[in-house]
C-alpha cells in the first residue's frame, strides 16, 4: 500500500492545497496531511482547529486522514510508514527552495522521495499567506477556500 504524507502548515487549507490533495488521491492509496505545529509563524488557527478544518473537508474520504505533527518530517515519515512526501509547486520561485529541502530529506532519509504536484492554473497564485491577508481585511475568499473555511476565517477576524 503506496501513503503518502502532504506536509504543511495549512493555515488555513486552501483550494490549491485541496487541488494537491485530490491529485494525490490518484496516485497513492493513502494521503496523510501532516499539520505542522509552526509556532514560529504564529497561525491564525490553533493546530487542532487546522485538523478539524482538513477532517471537515475530506470527511468520509477513508483515503485521507489528518494528523498534527512537531519536529522533522523525515521522523514523522518513519513514525508513519511512508516513504514519499507531497509537495505542491505553484511557480518556478517554489522550486529552489524545494529542490533544497527534497535534497536535505534524502540526506537525512535516503528512503524518502519526494514527489512534486502542480495545482491547476487557477489556483496557482494562491498561498495561505494571501488568503489570510485578504480576509483579515474582510475581502472576498470564496473562490480560493472551501466554505468551511471561508466561514472560519471570517469569524477569526469579525
Amino acid at each position: 500500500m503506496a501513503k503518502a504524507l502532504y506536509p504543511g502548515t495549512f493555515d488555513p487549507i486552501t483550494l490549491g492545497h485541496i487541488d494537491i490533495i485530490e491529485r494525490a488521491l490518484h496516485l497513492f492509496d493513502e494521503v496523510t496531511i501532516a499539520i505542522a505545529t509552526s509556532e514560529s509563524k504564529k497561525p491564525v488557527f490553533t493546530l487542532e482547529e487546522r485538523i478539524s478544518h482538513v477532517e471537515q473537508i475530506f470527511k468520509g474520504n477513508k483515503k485521507v486522514k489528518a494528523i498534527g505533527f512537531t519536529g522533522l518530517v523525515v521522523d514523522l515519515a518513519k513514525e508513519e510508514n511512508s516513504n514519499i512526501l507531497i509537495r505542491g509547486l505553484r511557480a518556478v520561485s517554489d522550486f529552489e527552495y524545494e529542490f533544497q529541502l527534497a535534497n536535505m530529506n534524502r540526506a537525512m532519509s535516503p528512503d524518502l522521495e519526494s514527489v512534486f504536484l502542480t495545482p491547476k492554473a487557477k489556483f496557482s497564485f494562491l498561498s495561505s499567506t494571501l488568503v489570510r491577508e485578504i480576509a483579515s481585511m474582510g475581502g472576498e475568499i470564496s473562490s480560493f477556500v472551501d466554505p468551511i473555511i471561508e466561514k472560519a476565517l471570517k469569524e477569526r477576524f469579525k
